[in-house]
């Protein structure tokens, strides 16, 4: 049986000649983006804002590690590892204390030390394809600026854009900040801030392990303690607290054990209105049970999660029914569930619970609940903010009773600005948003409401190429001003339902609609693409025209 170590290590221990961190090439690469790396150094600060003592625990990593040795493949927790160390590069080469650069740049770099043999490196050595761009824009003292100045499409990988984006909105945060602020962010990770390291040196165990830890079992959850004190606070006699049990379990497998789980963190929001702080074990019983609790936990059934429990199953398999206006609202479900966060279900469920036999409210009110989170998404707000907003509007549907009026569903000139641009900018380079916009874009030029798109893949290419071949007549008719221009936007893209082809990709305008931007019978599956087919050259002027016209569609159907 291989010898396993589990500890917690303070990352001013973690980030030292202690360690000596290797991501394995057969790991997937770095991958939080920018929600992710904001709200880690959001829950970092609030933690240091509610105690000066208590400890705060960042999860665990998984190591291959022999015993007395400082090498460490890394089999879970590279994330969090390589944000860690973008975060302390950005502060390293903000501070202008030189002791406390210099301080920080040994956490990310471990200096040479002839007397224990130790070689200058890197703390944290990424997969081999982005190990040198890590090392380099990155570790390397006074890196982080300039890492801000490179292009994203000039950057060889997703991963490497994922870097550059997480370091830009970590420093558009704390560069705001003064220099004691820092410290005291600075002090807080490294003292008082712990990884659970969970070691062994083998492989086999360090996967089984991972598995272990990360298998969903059928322990009991946050739903399995709330239901014990609801139906404990029933009457046994007369069989009360055996029919209650039987619609709970009921509303559970009517939308599944996981989504069940899911349920009670929406619950929570609409009936607290609060962010989440200190985890819904102890929230829930606080913010929602204890108004039902002990007198009214029948009610606590029948008036909340049985319905609720509906409302999310119509809303996640889009069955809303009425005798009218049905296949309008269900529309809404399906596009709100191709964005990237769940966060505007809490409304939804709100809305659904409350006017479920009002369709024509229901479509009103789920277009501008669509606006809202698409605007969001298209901006790239982060959690934190747009949870905000969401509790927001369910204060001013419940308290204020301000129904479709409410002011929260309403953008603000900058938020509408904000939306503009990114619209209207290179909308390819957001590669979360963009298949999203293009969806929506081409329902709205398709001019059928609920269009429903069947294609198993369905993915974003470029009419005029991203790098155009040698001798290609797309160097002659688009200089590279006008490339670099015109490339990445609206105008230049379309929809296809097949993978990528890169030879094609490359190809003539005449050759590429013949042979890439039709289907098996010869016709484009989505209005987008059949729009390009109708023109019979690609050229700037054709570009600014169908910007301006695919943009207006945009304003018009968001209403901006």
């Amino acid at each position: 049986m291989p010898e396993l170590s589990a500890h917690e290590v303070a990352l001013h221990k973690v980030f030292s000649s202690d360690y000596e961190f290797s991501i394995p090439e057969y790991q997937r690469p770095y991958a939080w983006d920018v929600e992710q790396a904001q709200e880690l150094l959001n829950d970092l600060v609030e933690a240091g804002d509610r105690s000066l003592e208590d400890p705060y625990f960042l999860g665990s990593l998984v190591l291959v590690k022999e015993k007395d040795r400082p090498q460490a493949d890394v089999i879970d927790g590279q994330q969090r590892l390589t944000t860690l160390t973008i975060l302390f590069s950005v502060l390293r080469d903000l501070t202008s204390d030189e002791k406390l650069r210099a301080r920080l740049d040994v956490m990310v770099r471990q200096p040479e030390d002839p007397v224990l043999d130790i070689k200058a490196t890197p703390r944290l050595a990424l997969r081999p394809k982005d190990r040198a761009f890590f090392a380099t824009h990155v570790q390397d003292l006074g890196a982080t600026p300039m890492l801000l100045l490179l292009k994203p499409d000039q950057l060889a990988t997703d991963s490497q854009r994922a870097i550059q984006a997480n370091a830009r909105v970590i420093r558009s945060t704390v560069e705001t900040w003064d220099e004691s602020r820092r410290l005291r962010l600075i002090q807080m990770l490294a003292t008082r801030t712990f990884l659970v390291a969970v070691s062994t040196p083998s492989l086999d165990s360090a996967h089984r392990i991972f598995g272990v830890m990360n298998a969903r079992g059928l322990d009991l959850s946050p739903a399995d303690i709330f239901k014990s004190q609801v139906i404990g606070a029933l009457r046994e006699d007369g069989g009360e607290s055996e029919a209650y049990a039987a619609k709970w379990e009921d509303a559970e497998e009517l939308i599944g054990r996981d989504d069940f789980a899911d349920l009670f963190l929406h619950i929570r929001l609409i009936e607290s209105k609060q962010r989440a702080k200190l985890g819904l074990i102890r929230e829930f019983p606080e913010q929602v049970l204890s108004a039902y609790l002990p007198s009214r936990a029948a009610e606590f059934v029948d008036e909340v999660l049985v319905p609720y429990a509906r409302a999310y199953e119509q809303i996640r398999d889009q069955t809303y029914s009425s005798s009218d206006g049905a296949s309008e609202v269900n529309a809404w479900f399906r596009r709100l569930q191709q964005l990237d966060n769940n966060d505007w279900r809490g409304p939804a469920l709100w809305a659904l619970r409350n006017h479920p036999d009002d369709p024509a409210w229901l479509d009103q009110f789920l277009r501008k609940l669509e606006r809202l989170a698409a605007s969001m998404f298209v901006r790239r707000e982060w959690t934190t903010p747009r949870v905000t907003r969401y509790i927001e509007l369910l204060r001013q549907l419940d308290s204020e009773n301000l129904g479709l009026d409410s002011p929260a569903f309403n953008l603000s000139a900058e938020e509408t600005r904000q939306v503009l641009v990114a619209l209207d900018g290179d909308v390819y380079l957001s590669q979360k948003t963009r298949k999203y916009v293009l969806l929506r874009l081409d329902e709205a030029l398709a001019n059928t409401s609920g269009v429903v798109y069947t294609h198993s893949v369905i993915t974003v290419e470029h009419v005029l190429p991203r790098h155009p071949s040698d001798g290609s007549t797309w160097l002659e008719s688009f200089s590279d001003r006008e490339r670099e221009l015109w490339t990445h936007r609206l105008a230049n893209l379309l929809l296809l339902n097949r993978v990528k082809n890169s030879e094609a990709q490359n190809y003539d305008f005449d050759v590429k609609k013949e042979k890439y931007f039709t289907g098996r019978q010869g016709v484009a599956s989505f209005a987008l693409t059949s729009q390009v087919l109708g023109h019979k050259e690609w050229t700037t002027s054709i570009l600014e025209r169908r910007q301006t016209d695919l943009l207006a569609v945009l304003i018009r159907e968001w209403r901006l």
